[in-house]
């Protein structure tokens, strides 16, 4: 008979310093359903940031358990140079962001006419992620694993096989814009990021860059910030998520990504959730969203399947193996689109379920995010 240890009685063994068998339960759902980590090996607990980093960057398969907050705030020192005051910060000092001239970004037009050159100092550790080795399994103990002043970077390996689950990313230099990325993937593969919390955060929550990451599976995450989906020929699934209180950009869609979005709820955003553009090809389904300005920036200038009605719907079954579900709306915009020419992309893939967008919203508030499995 299968035996199951509570996250309180983990989080007991692991302050007396016992061993126990912890890993990751269940697999992924669509793309990245192949995705083990570090599999079956001995779980280890970093004893403090300098273990933590050597764990996970080198080259052994490991599950590695976070049961404490290690915060990397101040442990690389700091940097002060000139940065600017875009015209975006309205409001200096109370909540407005401040930018790092990163790539130029300050002195080539994007912070605005009339932006203003001032000294910015910021953790130099923010804007520098680890780089995470293949084979790894990241996982927090209830909800006590949390990664403070440092995010992760996944790059350049074709088969990363990496898994984060049940960990809170927080505080990279949130005072200003390219203050760092909580996760970053770029010619990665085989990605599952499953009950993560990500928090004040100065740039994108989670970005896959322009180099391919084949399969990614972004699952029961808490999100309140951007979502950037701009790799090249990119497979994500998005699947339960709970995506709150942001502007736009939550995905931006583009580089010939083929992104399924299955059974999320947006909430609270005041400008819009999807923008799909330059090759970004997008199937939304069983999905809600309440007190969303506009659910697609429009004009969409890609390609999108927003499973409009029941009958339009009948078009999944081919390629997605199923009738796409309704997605459901509340005080929210019109969510436009029934481009079907790149349904056969999905053709050989795995495929996440889809349920029907009732009790989406109760689930996904219920079970999104760290300490919820």
């Amino acid at each position: 008979m299968k035996q199951f240890i509570t996250s309180s009685l983990l989080r007991f063994l692991f302050l007396t310093g016992q061993s126990v068998a912890v890993g990751v339960v269940g697999t992924p759902p669509g793309f990245a359903a192949s995705t083990t980590g570090g599999g079956s090996a001995t779980p280890q607990y970093p004893a403090d940031i300098t273990e933590l980093k050597s764990w996970l960057t080198d080259s052994t398969t490991r599950v590695i358990v976070l049961g404490k907050e290690y915060n990397f705030i101040g442990s690389e020192g700091t940097v002060t140079e000139t940065g600017c005051r875009p015209t975006s910060n309205t409001c200096p000092g109370n909540g407005g962001q401040d930018a790092i001239n990163h790539a130029d970004w300050c002195t080539n037009g994007n912070a605005g006419t009339g932006a203003t050159s001032i000294t910015v100092t910021y953790d130099e550790a923010g804007v520098s992620p680890i780089d995470v080795g293949p084979n790894k399994s990241i996982i927090g103990i209830g909800s006590s694993g949390v990664i403070r002043g440092k995010g992760l970077r996944v790059a350049n390996g074709s088969k990363n096989n990496v898994i984060i689950r049940n960990i809170h990313i927080t505080e990279l230099n949130p005072q200003y814009i390219w203050g760092g990325d909580a996760i970053t993937l770029a010619g990665s593969d085989l990605i599952w990021i499953d009950h993560v919390k990500i928090s004040l955060i100065g740039r994108q929550h989670i970005v896959l860059g322009t180099s391919a990451s084949n399969r990614v599976s972004i699952t029961n995450n808490e999100i309140d910030s951007v979502l950037y989906f701009t790799g090249s020929n990119d497979l994500i699934t998005l699947k339960g998520n709970y995506i709150h209180h942001t502007s736009g950009r939550s995905p931006k869609v583009s580089g010939n990504t083929l992104l399924h979005a299955v059974n999320n709820y947006w909430h609270a955003n005041t400008g819009h959730a999807f923008d799909v553009s330059s090759g970004g090809m997008v199937v939304a389904e069983g999905n809600v969203f309440q007190n969303v300005n506009a659910p697609l920036l429009l004009p969409a200038t890609s390609q999108v399947f927003a499973s409009p009605d029941t009958t339009t719907n009948k078009a999944c079954s081919t390629y997605l193996g199923h009738v796409c579900e309704l997605n459901a709306f509340g005080s929210s915009g019109s969510f436009p689109g029934t481009d079907t020419d790149f349904f056969s992309d999905f053709s050989g893939k795995t495929i996440a379920s889809a349920g029907s967008n009732s009790g989406v919203a109760a689930s996904a508030v219920a079970n999104a995010g760290i300490g919820k499995i």
